[in-house]
């Protein structure tokens, strides 16, 4: 680990306040609120502090947006308000030398459609495809029970995919429902969400931070649908470190 990395994270930790009364404290960097990574990594971690409400750990974050869009990323994915900070560019992220993903001179649009497509993500569109085809190895995103609405004309229930697809992992659309579910509410909130189209491409960052605010972990994606470096277990990081 670099100071000079180090200095910046404790820059951060004091000029957003995160202080946190646990061991450890995750610090996670999104790029804008509207990204397809921001939602579905943000309702991940709110699922795993709600499994693991005794973990030694602070969850903070940092996205590009305005106050309007917080709100509606906070009721929508759960993430507490008062841990999520919002800037008005990507400052930080160059700070921080973060992936500003592709830009080939044609703007935030063409940029991210040409990362959807896997150039310049390689990763991508083997998790798109994951999303369709289902995954033996990883989780099953809902439950029996769990109420699902799609473009609010498709309403079903988790029941639907135990019929089809059994449970216990991963089933084929699964993934690719959440996802979809995500985008609907990102498109339906498009001005609130995306402050600025230019910093679509822009990738995030994680790093998580001792009792002492030295950093002992950090990931840098540089893939759309990429925030983790293992997205069969997104959060499978953070449940090693809150074992140790």
């Amino acid at each position: 680990m670099t100071d000079k990395l180090q200095n910046k994270i404790d820059y951060l930790v004091k000029e957003f306040n995160f202080k946190g009364e646990k061991k450890l404290k995750l610090i996670v960097l999104f790029g804008l609120l509207g990204d397809f990574d921001s939602f579905e990594y943000a309702i991940n971690l709110k699922n795993f502090i709600d499994n693991n409400p005794d973990a030694n750990l602070d969850i903070f974050a940092i996205a590009i947006g305005n106050k309007n869009g917080k709100k509606k990323f906070c009721n929508f994915t759960g993430f507490r308000e008062e841990n999520l900070e919002i800037v008005s560019d990507n400052q930080i992220h160059n700070n921080l030398k973060v992936s500003r993903g592709l830009d080939i001179g044609f703007g935030g649009w063409i940029n991210m459609l040409l990362m959807l497509s896997g150039i310049n993500s390689f990763k991508t569109i083997k998790e798109v495809i994951r999303g369709y085809t289902g995954d033996r190895e990883s989780n099953q995103i809902y439950s029996e029970f769990k109420k699902i609405e799609v473009l609010k004309f498709l309403k079903f229930s988790g029941s639907s995919f135990k019929k089809v697809f059994g449970e216990g992992y991963l089933r084929p659309f699964e993934l690719a429902t959440f996802r979809l579910n995500n985008m609907n509410e990102i498109i339906q909130n498009w001005n609130d969400y995306i402050l600025n189209e230019k910093y679509l491409p822009q990738r995030g960052a994680s790093f998580i931070l001792d009792n002492k605010n030295k950093v002992i972990y950090k990931f840098f994606p540089r893939d759309v649908l990429g925030y983790s470096s293992n997205m069969r277990e997104p959060l499978r990081f953070l449940s090693d470190f809150i074992k140790k």
